[in-house]
């Protein structure tokens, strides 16, 4: 038996033989919201610390195979690879929320036409993205703050990375969508299957094949082709609720129109992150004098260890999105408002979490990753000063994923910049020219603070507009 099989809903028991049965996403209007976070999130957060942990692994096999110039190439890709994240982000969560929506409304086909759509659009995007990134790629290291001790690792990096774009697009594509349709536990077995087999080959290839830091990024595609076939095999099987349909629309202007405008908000939260990390390395660069480099190091260990609680968070708001979508399509407020608090609670629980450990163990968690000591002093007052305001993090990722699993594109939107642009970006010209160094930890700092103040102010505004509105009309939102 697969795990997978255990994805069932209940069936009569007044026949001696049982029908077949298969997912039934229906539950999600049904269900209690407590069972259905457990029965959602848990698989979403498995999978999202196993990804997770494989850039860890990947970086402690790097740092301590390769050396520490190599963490800061590997740090210097970091913008680029919010990049690759963000169009292959704008069709993967865009279309798994329009597709819980879809089936809240009980429109099967709609929902086919999204998946179908999903496909096309994730080969598209990697295709035209891939290849430009390929043609570019020197300058645009140069520009993320590449110097000649670094660019050398973070060009064999990505050259392996962007090879595979197309496997890795439509993998994180399909996979949204297998949990946003009904399978939440095939979707995590994908994510594991994919570290699984990243962990196995990764000191192969670097320790053993020599291959050094491309070994890493060959680990990485090794592991997400594995996935890829996974989720392929899903959608095209006939027993999944929904499945390729060659009936359905495959590129659809309208449907690629709804999915950018819902996606579009974890599209610019990647392309701002992108945007940040260029600054930040810069100003490392400039006030880190002749340890520059191991300032950029260490922003790599502290960004690694802040993603992992981060991705648990995003696990969290993965596991929501089908359940806010469903019952959102299906004019259930009280069930979409109590989804969001216990996902803001849960949220807020994990990053105070990371900001315990990061404040009583900041060695230990750089010696993971390397055995410089230089580096690891760096990395000490950059944990200490950052993570003390860490616990708001998680807050506001669900309160901006929540109104993005909704359809409300424009607040998420509007959250996603406040903390990357409006605010974060005027700390890093200011703070930096009295702090040194120690600015650059405390922009981020304040950046949240300020972040999640908005996040919930709006959220309390949009609240009482959304309730009043679900009171006088049994179903809000028509996406047809």
């Amino acid at each position: 038996m697969s795990p997978s099989d255990n994805e069932q809903t209940p069936q009569s028991t007044a026949t001696v033989r049982k029908a077949p049965v298969r997912n039934d996403p229906m539950t999600l209007g049904t269900l209690p919201i407590g069972k259905l976070l457990l029965q959602y999130s848990i698989p979403a957060i498995i999978a999202s610390v196993a990804v997770s942990l494989y850039n860890i692994i990947d970086s402690i096999f790097i740092g301590r195979g390769v050396g520490p110039m190599a963490i800061a190439g590997l740090a210097i890709t970091l913008p680029l690879m919010n990049l690759v994240m963000a169009f292959c982000t704008l069709i993967a969560a865009g279309g798994a929320a329009i597709s819980s929506i879809f089936l809240g409304q009980k429109n099967i086909s709609r929902a086919t036409d999204v998946i179908n759509n999903v496909m096309t659009f994730c080969v598209l995007h990697a295709i035209l993205f891939g290849g430009v990134t390929l043609i570019f790629l020197d300058p645009i290291l140069h520009l993320f703050g590449a110097t000649p001790e670094t660019i050398t690792y973070a060009r064999e990096f990505m050259r392996v990375i962007l090879f595979a774009t197309p496997i890795s697009y439509v993998f994180i594509g399909l996979n949204n969508l297998m949990r946003a349709t009904g399978y939440p536990r095939k979707a995590m077995i994908s994510a594991l299957l994919s570290v699984a087999v990243n962990v196995v080959l990764a000191p192969l290839f670097i320790y053993t094949f020599k291959w050094g830091i491309a070994g890493a990024a060959w680990a990485t595609n090794c592991g997400q082709f594995t996935a890829f076939c996974w989720v392929l095999h899903h959608f095209l099987s006939k027993k999944s609720f929904v499945h390729f349909n060659p009936r359905n629309k495959w590129c659809s202007g309208a449907i690629l129109k709804r999915i950018y405008a819902i996606g579009l908000s974890p599209f610019l939260m990647n392309v701002c992150a992108c945007i940040v990390v260029v600054f930040l390395n810069k100003a490392l660069l400039d006030y880190g004098g002749s340890q520059g480099n191991l300032a950029i190091g260490s922003f790599g260990i502290m960004n690694r260890t802040t993603m992992f609680f981060v991705m648990v968070v995003f696990g969290v708001t993965q596991g929501m999105q089908p359940i806010l979508g469903f019952n959102y399509g299906a004019g259930k407020w009280n069930r979409v408002k109590s989804t969001l608090w216990r996902g803001i609670l849960i949220g807020g629980s994990i990053t105070s979490l990371g900001c315990f450990l990061t404040e009583v163990f900041p060695d230990e968690i750089s010696r993971l990753f390397t055995v410089d000591e230089q580096l690891i002093t760096i990395a000490r007052e950059g944990f200490r000063v950052y993570f003390a305001c860490y616990p708001v993090v998680g807050c506001q990722i669900v309160i901006q994923n929540f109104f993005q699993s909704i359809g409300k594109p424009q607040l998420s939107i509007f959250l996603s910049l406040t903390r990357q642009l409006i605010f974060l970006l005027p700390f890093l010209f200011i703070l930096p020219q009295y702090f040194g160094i120690k600015g650059v930890w405390l922009s981020m700092a304040s950046s949240d603070i300020l972040a999640f103040i908005v996040a919930f102010t709006t959220l309390l505004i949009m609240q009482r507009k959304l309730g009043s509105k679900f009171s006088t009309s049994p179903i809000q939102n028509n996406i047809s």
